[in-house]
């Protein structure tokens, strides 16, 4: 039995994975954390795994605590961009056994649609992110957006293909959204939205939509049990959930 401390265990992905892995046969939470909670319960109760959802301002000092007491992490604070993913493997370098996977989301359709747009994208001249959300969420782009189009861009440059065509040259109000990895990326906050995204391709004459929509939290829980299965047993920082489903 893995035994699990959920940090940020009142906030809404908090407690629906609090719930879904107390619903599993093999993982079992022992702590359960949040604002001004003493984080030295996490190894009072012998946690192997820290499940981290606490906001971003505090999220990478709760990722150093845990990896400098032995525990492995996993982290699914949106926003723990790649200036915090640095930091992070700079502090495990010196905790070589400790497994801490980022994970920018925990939906497996998710993470097939980032990889199914980044094996499309060379193939096309254009490509653009839109990510919709709840108008709760603190952060844009949201941090499956930002991966998605690092990972489009990652996949351009290794095909050699050319810049984006765009002739916008003026655009007071910001239009044309955010460039991540050459990518412009747009964000919607509306009322109705849990988490949705779509990535438009278009070449002459034809244009692929990719989109993937959550509906409930409860469709990121079996990414959230993934996750926690494979952290342990795989040292050093990883980003995605890639590797934990074997892409």
């Amino acid at each position: 039995m893995t035994r699990v401390a959920v940090i940020g265990a009142n906030g809404r992905m908090g407690s629906t994975s609090v719930a879904a892995i107390d619903a599993s046969e093999d993982l079992q939470v022992v702590s359960q954390l949040d604002v001004g909670d003493d984080l030295a319960a996490i190894t009072e109760e012998a946690a192997h795994v820290a499940l981290v959802f606490s906001t971003p301002d505090v999220a990478l000092d709760h990722v150093r605590w845990c990896v400098e007491h032995g525990v492995h992490v996993v982290v699914g604070t949106s926003g723990f961009g790649d200036d915090k993913i640095t930091e992070v493997e700079r502090i495990s370098a010196a905790h070589p056994g400790i497994g801490v996977l980022v994970v920018p989301n925990f939906s497996i359709g998710a993470v097939l649609l980032m990889k199914f747009a980044a094996d499309a994208a060379p193939f096309f001249e254009s490509v653009e992110v839109i990510e919709m959300h709840h108008p709760d969420k603190i952060d844009a782009p949201s941090g499956t957006a930002t991966r998605t189009a690092e990972l489009i861009g990652q996949a351009r440059e290794a095909a050699g293909s050319p810049p984006l065509p765009d002739a916008t040259t003026t655009d007071p109000g910001g239009a044309r959204g955010a460039s991540v990895a050459g990518v412009p990326v747009h964000a919607v906050r509306a009322r109705g939205f849990v988490a949705s995204q779509e990535v438009i391709l278009g070449g002459t004459g034809e244009i692929l939509s990719l989109r993937h929509d959550s509906s409930t939290r409860e469709s990121f829980m079996p990414g959230v049990l993934t996750a926690l299965r494979w952290a342990p047993t795989n040292a050093g920082v990883t980003v995605g959930l890639d590797a934990a489903l074997g892409l």
